[in-house]
């Protein structure tokens, strides 16, 4: 009887998706529609060597911004998920600061060039000469001309989290000790290191972006798969299907 009391707890099972299904979920492309196109091609031949099953991909924000091609990857993006494809996509910080950029306040353009935005708008066709002829005033009011309204239109629909089975998708993570119902926008898109030092269980395991990383970052309560494809030219995917995970790169 005293030796029960020294037995080791069961293990728990590891994190599984639902049977059936396949997940692959794709880091930060910031505008690198070379290395979007060249991870799908992998993706797809990784899809169809394993067989049937439900498929769907998961984008983890930050399609825009630092890149080369933001509106191409916009484009892609809308166009997988125009196509039939189960296509998800959570929104971004990056979305979310040039949606508001969109709306022609000069402050939130500001912020937008800082954190990249410059690169975006010059993807939409703006010329060089024309940027920097314009005062901010100017140029959220030509921005505004110049982003199709579908694309911005396909972006304001983007997601917040998603989860599957086991797994949680976010862009940036989540707050600690913080119920998945209660979790503010903010810290799912902007969060860094309270959620990063965190090594208690989330009742998920959190894969998510935005924090960059030379490599994947995998932990026992959540996966970064964003490994900062705008200047390494690698951007992952993370693969799932049943408790099985795997990572495809560029």
């Amino acid at each position: 009887m005293v030796l029960g009391l020294f037995r080791r707890a069961p293990t728990p099972p590891p994190a599984a998706i639902p049977a059936g299904q396949r997940i692959y979920a794709i880091g930060d492309v910031h505008g690198r529609l070379d290395l979007l196109d060249d991870l799908l091609f992998r993706i797809d031949a990784d899809d169809r060597a394993r067989g049937a099953a439900d498929s769907q991909l998961i984008f983890l924000g930050d399609l825009v911004d630092r890149g080369p091609d933001s509106a191409g990857v916009v484009e892609r993006v809308r166009a997988l998920a125009g196509s039939g494809r189960k296509v998800r996509v959570l929104m971004g910080n990056h979305e979310e600061v040039f949606l508001k950029a969109l709306t022609g306040s000069a402050e939130a353009l500001r912020f937008f060039v800082r954190i990249g935005g410059r690169a975006t708008i010059l993807s939409y066709g703006l010329s060089e000469d024309e940027y920097n002829a314009l005062d901010f005033e100017e140029l959220a009011a030509r921005l505004a001309e110049i982003v199709p309204a579908a694309h911005a239109d396909f972006m304001r629909g983007f997601e917040d989290r998603i989860v599957a089975g086991d797994y949680l998708f976010v862009h940036a993570g989540i707050r600690p000790r913080v119920p998945l119902d209660a979790q503010q926008g903010g810290d799912l898109r902007w969060i860094r290191g309270d959620f990063l030092d965190y090594r208690g269980d989330h009742g998920h395991v959190v894969v998510h972006g935005h924090s960059i990383t030379d490599d994947v970052d995998q932990q026992p309560n959540r996966i970064g798969i964003d490994t900062g494809a705008y200047q390494s030219g690698r951007l992952t995917a993370l693969g799932l299907e049943g408790a099985e995970r795997w990572f495809i790169q560029t």
